[in-house]
């Protein structure tokens, strides 16, 4: 079923989703991530979201499309690289496990202790009487349901 809903998705948008890729820990591509993301913008952008933004494009396409393994240093490297990184920083950072460690730890303990979180995604859409959160996959007509009723809600 899941294979059929994100196929026709991904037709719907051109994406050639693929499901036979290595299912792995993602660890380090949070790390990766996070490293970025914080205060180490290096590349062509100022922002170290947009270099972020840019590395989880390449991993999600490189994942979905390519079925490259989601933590490999060659599909991190590669995704760094077309993020604007320059290669040695990249494998700097990609072969030292201690860079952006400590953060995704404790983002990974306060969810799991402090919010509760055992599955992904999770999403929570705050709304002005009330919140929403979606845990686990869920249908896009449930996600649009959640929306609706915020908008209902705040008007």
């Amino acid at each position: 079923m899941y294979t059929t809903l994100m196929t026709s998705y991904g037709t719907s948008l051109s994406i050639p989703f693929k499901f036979t890729g290595t299912i792995a820990n993602t660890f380090s591509a949070h790390r990766i991530l996070q490293y970025y993301q914080s205060d180490h913008p290096t590349g062509p952008s100022p922002s170290g979201r947009l270099i972020a933004d840019a590395i989880l494009t390449s991993l999600y396409r490189q994942y979905f499309e390519e079925e490259a393994h989601p933590s490999s240093p060659s599909t991190l490297l590669r995704a760094c690289i077309e993020a604007g990184i320059e290669e040695e920083d990249a494998k700097r950072v990609i072969e030292d496990d201690e860079e952006g460690k400590d953060v995704v730890v404790e983002y990974e303990r306060a969810g799991r202790v402090e919010e509760g979180i055992d599955a992904v995604p999770y999403i929570r859409i705050e709304g002005k009487k009330r919140d929403f959160t979606f845990e686990g996959a869920r249908e896009v007509q449930e996600y649009v349901k959640g929306l609706m009723q915020v908008v209902k809600e705040s008007s």
